[in-house]
């Protein structure tokens, strides 16, 4: 069971970094045009980072959940 935990544990951390190296990317290639642009509302490029970080936390949380899980197993 430990070794299926860590191997879930290094998935999760791993998919947490790929997800903040994506919203990064993301906010790299904003330009400066949808910056200084008018539109009421968030621009497309702010969605996709939103929802990059939103999935950064989520697999962090995960991570933070399987390490907490780990813990338990090994105070019993």
């Amino acid at each position: 069971m430990n070794v299926l935990l860590i191997f879930l544990l290094v998935a999760a951390m791993g998919a947490t970094v790929f997800m903040l190296v994506k919203g990064i990317v993301t906010f790299l290639k904003t330009t400066e045009e949808e910056l200084k642009s008018g539109e009421s509302g968030p621009s497309a490029s702010g969605l996709k980072q939103n929802k990059a970080m939103m999935g950064r936390i989520m697999f962090q949380a995960l991570a933070v959940l399987i390490i907490a899980l780990l813990l338990m197993m090994r105070g019993h």
